[in-house]
């Protein structure tokens, strides 16, 4: 074991990888309806391998926490801004309650086991994963006016008992938020996150990576005219609506014909019609026989995302521009998508647009020129993060960490976590603003989410395991199995208030508004891979600003009554 620890001590970030790699093996198994999970997998293997004895800086850990919810804030940005108000309050409520019913418990379990305040105020802060108590905890010791040795004793108990309970204070809250929550309500995290992300895009359809419909809007057809023989292109285009199809090419005798609106077709004529599927259908009985395919009439269409700049457009609805003599949407433009501040808005011909929003448009090269030099500007696709936008988001967010703001002697501060998040989702406001600035793909996104929060425990787990495990090994389970009690009642007891108090009834919005006044990261990275979208954010964003706020007012308050 000295051998090995001397060489992992070169290379500690062997234990850290190996952590991520053992743990998500094992969190992919499933018993029953019960599964680790990857984040929970790597913290539980990190504690075993801590017995090798091999530190790993707290640089690293700090480090892989503020990507990971600098991430979580940045995608969810846009709609925690809407959604900040008077449909706020259950989050708050939430929250507070969490936090008076932390505080209860841990007063009732130290006066229970005749624990002292140092170790009360350890548990609170292990049970419930909030670091920040063992500082404000500490500091209120120090003011008690002890004997010096007494008060280091009180504080170094905080220290024990935080490493004792913190595992499980990670873990426990998975257990509940991942699996005890959706089956006490009958619901799955998966299938309610679509349905709140559906009722949220108010009927527009979104497809994940790799989906596309099995019916496509726009489609092309080829056919011989017959019937619309001596009908010029525009008197074709017109019968089956505006904006709903266009004649792209024309044969007549095996020789391409440039098409205008006054080109008059003849019998015989091949046509190529492109436009959305219920037009050209229509249209198969008004032309001639469909043909499968004809050679010359192959025919690249493009899509391209535009920002709309031009204010003569905003706030004119697509029926309107549609039908004025605006060259926007006319000749062979189509929009299949509109996107408002991250949001997708409904297709209709009553939807209004406005300066800024992201439009999806579908057609020719030589058509989408003509609309982004109308429109505004072409939005960039790349595969590269704009890290000039995002490495200022986190100075920001870091240097938010840094304030510390005292009420009565008592600091207060959102810490590194909280100042990523706050940052995050300011950055990803703006980013919905100002779409040519601040990209990260998704791919990149899920990157820093996942290594971020899996790496952040697996630390944690690397730092605290062997300090636990040779704790409990001096003072038996009864410690261990107090901060079980700390760490599952009040989440417990806060999902019954929220559910039948606070009616919250889709379980994905309610994990993670759960997750986040516990201020468990870990329950809500899980909770988010769940959902498979980014529906549990917004009130987890809510609750784990609230919460920090509230739990860390638990220090002072647990040494004054415990």
């Amino acid at each position: 074991m000295e051998w090995i620890k001397e060489q992992i001590g070169h290379s500690p970030e062997i234990l850290l990888f190996l952590s991520l790699a053992v743990g998500f093996w094992i969190g992919q198994f499933q018993i029953g309806k019960f599964q680790l999970g990857g984040v929970a997998g790597s913290l539980v293997v990190a504690v075993l391998l801590s017995l090798v004895g091999v530190p790993v800086d707290n640089g690293v850990k700090s480090i892989l926490f503020a990507l990971f919810i600098y991430a979580v804030g940045f995608e969810s940005g846009p709609q925690f801004f809407k959604s900040l108000g008077p449909q706020s309050l259950r989050e708050i409520f939430l929250a507070l309650f969490m936090a008076v019913v932390g505080l209860t418990t841990v007063i009732i379990m130290a006066k229970l086991f005749s624990l002292d305040k140092g170790m009360a105020a350890g548990l609170a802060a292990g049970g419930m994963t909030q670091s920040a108590i063992i500082g404000t905890a500490g500091d209120a010791i120090s003011r008690l006016g002890l004997a010096a040795d007494e008060a280091q004793r009180l504080q170094a108990n905080v220290a024990i008992g935080y490493a004792v309970t913190y595992i499980f204070g990670s873990l426990g809250a998975i257990i509940v938020c991942v699996n005890i929550l959706p089956r006490f309500m009958g619901k799955g995290i998966a299938d309610d996150a679509i349905k709140a992300e559906a009722e949220r895009l108010k009927g527009a359809v979104v497809f994940g990576p790799g989906q596309e419909p099995a019916m496509p809007e726009i489609v092309g057809r080829i056919y011989k005219v017959g019937a619309a023989a001596g009908k010029t292109v525009a008197a074709i285009e017109a019968s089956a609506g505006a904006n709903t199809v266009t004649v792209e090419r024309l044969k007549r005798k095996d020789h391409p014909i440039d098409v205008t609106p006054d080109t008059v077709l003849r019998e015989g004529d091949i046509v190529l019609i492109v436009g959305r599927r219920p037009g050209v259908v229509a249209l198969s009985d008004t032309i001639g026989a469909e043909l499968q395919s004809a050679p010359g009439m192959d025919l690249v269409m493009t899509t391209e995302d535009v920002v709309l700049r031009n204010a003569a457009y905003a706030n004119r609805t697509l029926g309107e521009i549609k039908a004025s003599t605006s060259p926007l949407l006319k000749h062979g433009i189509f929009v299949v998508g509109i996107k408002r501040e991250g949001d997708s808005v409904a297709l209709a011909d009553a939807t209004a647009i406005k300066v800024g929003d992201v439009i999806t448009v579908y057609g020719t090269d030589q058509d989408i020129k003509r609309v982004v030099t109308e429109a505004g500007v072409p939005l960039p696709i790349s595969i590269k993060t704009d890290w000039i936008f995002h490495g200022a988001g986190l100075v920001v967010g870091l240097l938010i960490g840094l304030i510390v703001i005292r009420i009565s002697g008592i600091p207060l501060t959102l810490g590194a976590g909280g100042g990523a998040l706050l940052s995050g989702l300011l950055f990803g406001w703006l980013r919905s603003r100002h779409q040519t600035m601040g990209n990260m793909p998704l791919p990149a996104s899920q990157l820093l989410k996942d290594l971020g929060l899996a790496g952040f425990v697996a630390a944690v787990g690397l730092q605290s395991g062997l300090q636990a495990i040779q704790t409990i090994a001096q003072s038996g389970l009864s410690l261990f199995l107090i901060g079980v009690v700390v760490t599952l009642v009040p989440l417990l007891l806060t999902m019954l208030f929220g559910r039948y108090v606070l009616r919250y009834d889709n379980a994905a919005v309610f994990a993670g508004a759960l997750s986040g006044s516990r201020s468990a990261n870990p329950a809500f990275g899980e909770v988010l891979g769940k959902a498979g979208n980014s529906i549990p954010t917004v009130p987890f964003a809510i609750t784990y600003a609230l919460a920090n706020v509230f739990l860390t007012l638990l220090g002072p308050l647990i040494v004054a009554f415990a």
